[in-house]
């Protein structure tokens, strides 16, 4: 949602919790490589059980971004997803049904203007697929004994650069600090700014009731806050202060006190709350801090990275560096609540941190208790298609 780190994810809460065993002595990581393989659409498990029409709802929403952007721009790694030019007749075409489509229309207009393919990462076609959702917590406009937790603004002295304008293999990848003088240092971290380094700045945006509350809202990047007038507030992802993330699950693995076989986004709140005296310490070696912005307008969702309203259930975070912003998805994996096969086509319309590779996805949950159970479990492993147009070669 919003740019999780931007858009933060949950996978940063588990990073290093692996079970495989790292050998002593320096590793060099294999670096993600897309590769493509062309099927048709029988071969996608689950496509004729799918619901359709709930995805072209949602590819309407990217439309209305794609069909802003110069025609020439190519998307995905080295331009495979072919130029804007491919996507806004497509578009075109699907705002000729509207949202009011049949299952069956929907699921006639992919198979009609898409080709799909599936994605695989130097030959490996399984990846992992977390969860996230749109916390929500208690607030107020101003400070009191009961709400004492600043949400602040983005601070007008932090500047952040895209270092993929520099160098292409540096795309996706940004910067963030202050100016002294001519050089760009560090901003504060995570512990200097709870000890007050942004007071008397005027960048509080909101006062909430609970420190965990808040450190989550960071990992999600988005949420809303609800205040005791009964109005909800949402709030999104405006920066953050370019210091480093720590995962603070891996810490909790690495003492024992959660075992990696346990490790979710319930256990690590549930520690959380069970050891207030370790807690602040805890939370503060992740130095990474964000910065967020009030929504305004009726909005249907928190905004993703792609400018839209994500949609719960059908919009997934990816790797932008290697896919773009829009395109329709087919993910097959399961369900961490039931077990049971989770396929659908979905949109790409997010990004985040800790989403690292062409076969790797974060699925929107949504709001409330049940997303939030949803996403704390997930940890699937599962294969990706990508649906890209007829016309592109």
């Amino acid at each position: 949602m919003t740019k999780r780190g931007p858009l933060f994810l949950f996978l940063l809460l588990l990073a290093g919790c692996g079970q495989i065993a790292t050998p002593p002595g320096p590793k060099v990581p294999a670096q993600p490589s897309l590769q493509l393989t062309s099927l048709n659409f029988q071969q996608l498990p689950g496509w004729q059980d799918d619901n359709h029409a709930q995805a072209f709802g949602t590819f309407l929403r990217s439309c209305t971004k794609i069909n802003k952007q110069p025609a020439r721009r190519q998307l995905g790694r080295d331009g495979f997803a072919g130029t804007i030019g491919h996507w806004q007749r497509i578009c075109r075409s699907a705002a000729e049904f509207g949202a009011r489509i049949s299952q069956d229309n929907a699921r006639r207009f992919f198979e009609s203007w898409f080709n799909p393919y599936q994605l695989s990462d130097g030959g490996k076609r399984d990846g992992l697929f977390t969860g996230y959702y749109e916390p929500q917590l208690r607030g107020a406009r101003r400070p009191s004994p009961k709400y004492n937790v600043a949400l602040y603004r983005r601070p007008l002295d932090l500047v952040s650069a895209n270092l993929g304008q520099f160098r292409k293999d540096w795309k996706g990848r940004e910067v963030a600090g202050r100016l002294k003088g001519q050089r760009l240092v560090p901003y504060a971290n995570r512990a200097s700014i709870d000890q007050g380094a942004l007071k008397g700045k005027g960048l509080e945006l909101l006062w909430v009731d609970n420190a965990i509350d808040a450190f989550f809202l960071h990992i999600q990047g988005s949420g809303r806050v609800l205040l005791d007038s009964g109005e909800v507030v949402r709030v999104g992802y405006a920066g953050r202060n370019g210091q480093p993330y720590f995962a603070i699950g891996r810490d909790l693995v690495k003492s024992g006190a959660i075992s990696k076989e346990n490790i979710s986004l319930q256990t690590i709140r549930a520690w959380l709350e069970r050891n207030p005296g370790q807690a602040r310490a805890l939370m503060n070696k992740n130095k990474s801090y964000v910065f967020f912005r009030e929504l305004k307008g009726n909005l249907a969702g928190p905004i993703g990275a792609a400018g839209v309203a994500l949609t719960p259930g059908r919009s997934l975070a990816v790797d932008r560096k290697f896919l773009p912003m829009g395109a329709p998805m087919w993910l097959a994996t399961s369900n961490p609540v039931t077990n049971r096969p989770l396929q659908r086509l979905m949109i790409s319309q997010d990004t985040g941190g800790a989403i690292v590779g062409p076969v790797r996805g974060d699925f929107f949950w949504g709001a409330g208790p049940q997303a939030r159970e949803a996403a704390g479990q997930m940890k699937q492993p599962g294969q990706l298609y990508i649906l890209l147009p007829r016309s592109v070669r």
